[in-house]
């Protein structure tokens, strides 16, 4: 299930070559994580599982970030760390620079390696393994 209206805006507002992006990052994680629930969360579009954010995309200087909040616990390589708990990161500057195999198995793996953020603040920043 996706905000459709919230994640359209969104694109509505990005350069032709980066809603492109965008769109193909859409389609594919509406493939790999057909019950996720797909809305703008803190101004990006944001997929959860049960309530827990698991993939996301934002807009940054150069192109467009790919987000996993359990990326660095994944058996898939091509990921890079990013921050100070578990997700992991890629970036893409156009279409081109997507490769689908990789894109499909971080999605498979996003929906089976989960940390529970949803309660991170209820734990006071300590993090559990969900999966």
């Amino acid at each position: 299930m996706t905000r459709a209206d919230d994640i359209e805006g969104y694109h509505a507002g990005l350069p032709a070559d980066e809603r492109v992006i965008c769109a193909a990052l859409r389609s594919e994680i509406a493939a790999a994580l057909p019950g996720a629930v797909g809305k703008v969360w803190h101004g990006h579009p944001v997929w959860f599982l049960d309530g827990n954010p698991v993939v996301g995309y934002s807009r940054l200087k150069g192109g467009i970030r790919l987000l996993f909040w359990s990326g660095q616990d994944f058996a898939e390589p091509g990921l890079q760390p990013e921050g100070k708990f578990k997700a992991a990161e890629a970036r893409f500057a156009s279409l081109a620079d997507i490769d689908p195999d990789a894109l499909r198995g971080w999605l498979h793996q996003a929906r089976t390696v989960q940390w529970d953020y949803k309660n991170i603040v209820k734990r006071k920043g300590v993090l559990e393994r969900l999966s």
